[in-house]
């Protein structure tokens, strides 16, 4: 391995909004992520409706077929990817996918789907995957995993900074200085926008999302319906913990749907009360776990860090906190998540453990992931 290496990681969350690749140029000493390129594919309605079935009554044959064609869209995006910054696949040294969630039961199983041999064949080199599993054989949950990332790129080089990302789960990560892995500590509040989206889909299912935040912005909350949501014992369990589409997916935005209306409410109504539900899950997960001061600053990245509603809820709410986006420290907050699984996958590829156990609840840390080779 030369002294720096390019590495491609690829991510597809649990928001289903596609796939994003990120060029990043890695180096061991000092141990650094710089990204080179970033993009992003959007899923179709008609592919993000396979995965969402999948996940909710797939056989083994639509896992294995769906397994065969995430391997190919996922080689096809990291092949546009490179088209697109110039650089030929025999220049990278490896692609780290964390491939596409179909089941995760925390510290029992978790599954992701995209073959990665499917991957090494279109692409030309070798592929780290199968990230979690590692993990969970340990004892852990096998999420969260980029708070690794956090406390070694992200957090601040001298004081305490959480770091937020709002995908379809939302997942917090307190970094006392950057570097420092003891007294860090991380896990998944509950829902990002995964139950907004859901909600926005069964009331316009030609929309992908609550585009802008409009619905919500229409809508009021429902307090009697949020505070019966809040009540789930996932809200008030100790970390570790993390939690997935299985708790937080179609079925639960579609009781929420239903709950606000049998209420009186409109379905604007119940989008704002998904919102509700996920800035109210992330600030009471902050004030009672996580030992920082009220100053420390929360920088925020993902989909729901787009979305204006939300990040204005949740400022209001974890005011005098200042909260900051992610692009405006580093770079385009959408490339996190696929860079951390580039930098995941270098960790593995030197040998070094690549999961945080005070956020998963492992034994140990643990090299992780599966190569693949070229």
């Amino acid at each position: 391995m030369t002294e720096a290496t390019l590495g491609v990681g690829v991510m597809s969350g649990t928001s289903l909004d596609g796939v994003s690749t990120a060029l990043v140029r890695l180096t061991k000493q000092p141990l650094e992520a710089r990204l080179v390129a970033f993009r992003q594919d959007a899923y179709s309605a008609t592919e993000r409706g396979q995965i969402i079935e999948a996940i909710a009554r797939g056989g083994s044959r639509d896992l294995a077929l769906l397994h065969v064609a995430l391997g190919e869209r996922f080689a096809a995006a990291v092949l546009q990817l490179l088209a697109e910054a110039k650089v030929a696949p025999r220049e990278i040294g490896f692609v780290g996918s964390h491939g596409q969630t179909i089941w995760h039961e925390p510290g029992q199983a978790t599954l992701q789907l995209g073959d990665p041999a499917v991957i090494a064949e279109r692409v030309g080199v070798r592929v780290v995957s199968d990230f979690r599993a590692r993990d969970v054989a340990a004892g852990g949950q096998g999420a969260p995993l980029v708070p690794l990332a956090d406390v070694l790129l992200f957090g601040h080089p001298e004081r305490g900074r959480l770091l937020l990302n709002i995908g379809g789960i939302a997942n917090v990560t307190w970094v006392p200085r950057r570097g420092v892995t003891d007294g860090s500590l991380a896990f998944d509040t509950g829902p990002g926008v995964a139950v907004i989206d859901a909600v926005a889909r069964q009331i316009d299912p030609t929309a992908p999302f609550d585009v802008g935040g409009e619905h919500a912005r229409r809508g009021q909350r429902s307090t009697r319906v949020l505070d019966g949501l809040l009540a789930d014992p996932f809200f008030g369990a100790r970390p570790p913990k993390s939690t997935g589409r299985e708790r937080f997916g179609s079925d639960y935005a579609e009781r929420l749907l239903g709950g606000v209306r049998q209420a009186g409410g409109s379905d604007n109504d119940a989008v704002a009360t998904a919102v509700a539900l996920t800035v109210e899950a992330i600030a009471r997960g902050i004030e009672r776990w996580i030992p920082a001061a009220p100053t420390d600053e929360l920088v925020i990245s993902g989909g729901g860090a787009r979305n204006p509603v939300l990040v204005a809820q949740l400022t209001a709410r974890v005011h005098p906190r200042p909260v900051l986006a992610f692009d405006r420290l580093f770079f385009d907050g959408d490339a996190k998540e696929a860079l951390a699984f580039a930098f995941l996958g270098f960790l593995t590829i030197l040998g070094r453990a690549g999961n945080l156990p005070a956020a998963t609840g492992a034994r140990g840390p643990r090299v992780l992931g599966h190569v693949t080779p070229a």
